[in-house]
């Protein structure tokens, strides 16, 4: 088989299906309780975290971000995230650009290691 997925129902069982040779093991329980945790404890509205400590949030903006184009703010270099996707209420979501401006209010969709798109989105 090029491809086995299997669900665990505890770490130490994902690690025991690895060592059987299963290629993909699911934690959906796991997963899922992470991400409520962070919904729950902050400002984030979405979250969800990749294998290599990477994650994708969708917060509203803080402060520090509006009223001045993403080029001009700094945000990647002070806070290590990437801001890629931007919705204003009423509107479609969008691509974040360096000229992009936010306002307050607007959702912004974040990526970048998981500590750092916690830290950014609990700024506020």
């Amino acid at each position: 088989m090029p491809n086995i997925w299997a669900k665990a129902v505890s770490r130490q069982h994902g690690q025991i299906l690895e060592r059987l040779g299963v290629h993909h093991v699911v934690l959906p329980e796991h997963e899922m309780g992470e991400r409520v945790a962070h919904l729950v404890t902050g400002r984030m509205l979405d979250f969800i975290e990749f294998d290599d400590d990477y994650a994708l949030v969708k917060t509203v903006a803080p402060d520090i971000a509006t009223g001045v184009p993403f080029g001009q703010s700094q945000v990647r270099s002070r806070y290590g995230v990437t801001v890629v996707g931007i919705k204003r209420p009423g509107e479609d979501f969008t691509y974040a650009t360096a000229e992009t401006v936010v306002q307050k209010g607007d959702v912004i969709v974040v990526t970048g290691k998981t500590h750092a798109v916690e830290t950014f989105a609990e700024l506020g």
